[in-house]
């Protein structure tokens, strides 16, 4: 079986595994769909790109199966023309996805050596409105102005309100949090001038954030 072939089945048994959750968004699953999940899995696990379990990458992190990574990004509802900073690079999958809905999407993580293999997939990929940093993520983003959507993939104890203020009025910024020491729950938060609408969406495997840049990796 071809690559490429691969590729459509496991594309084509997501849409019906994310239908019978009630995800069928045209132009986010057209954005998956243009999007090669075997570019952004290591080649040991490529059988597993298209499958709901997690999938270890460089520096100790780890891919979200598929399934998760399409239901964040539909609760986010990103549209067009709309800038979007993302906490938690990681592969790069979900920024490629994103890049294909938003005008520009800034991601940032803490590992030097996961941002420069998400850049080189994001470049491969002929994708020009990705910027990519190594940035600790742990206390906040200064000087980058306000986003339309915020997505976080590292878990904090309480909603980083250094965050929520780089929200614009009608945004929305989505993020795990610990609810025990042993529960992550997803949360999304809605801007409304000043005020925040809160709504809790569903357990997530996160991993607490990890503060400042790694020295070594």
């Amino acid at each position: 079986m071809t690559a490429r072939l691969v590729e459509k089945e496991g594309f084509a048994a997501l849409v019906l595994r994310l239908r019978a959750e009630g995800v069928s968004d045209l132009d986010l699953l057209t954005a998956v769909e243009q999007t090669p999940r075997s570019l952004f899995v290591p080649p040991q696990f490529a059988e597993h790109a298209y499958s709901s379990r997690t999938i270890p990458i460089e520096c100790g992190s780890f891919l979200e199966g598929v399934d998760l990574a399409v239901r964040i990004l539909h609760h986010l509802k990103i549209k067009p023309g709309q800038r979007v900073l993302e906490v938690g690079t990681g592969s790069g999958f979900m920024s490629a996805v994103m890049a294909r809905m938003a005008e520009r999407v800034l991601t940032i993580d803490r590992y030097k050596t996961l941002t420069t293999n998400a850049q080189r997939r994001i470049d491969s990929l002929g994708l020009r409105n990705v910027i990519i940093r190594q940035a600790d993520g742990s206390a906040g983003l200064q000087g980058e102005g306000t986003f339309d959507r915020i997505v976080v993939t590292a878990a904090f104890n309480s909603m980083p309100r250094f965050y929520t203020d780089q929200l614009v009025s009608g945004g929305s910024m989505i993020a795990p949090l610990m609810i025990s020491e042993n529960e992550c729950r997803l949360v999304r938060l809605t801007k409304t001038g000043s005020r925040f609408e809160r709504e809790e969406l569903f357990d997530t495997p996160y991993l607490p954030i990890v503060p400042r840049l790694a020295s070594q990796l």
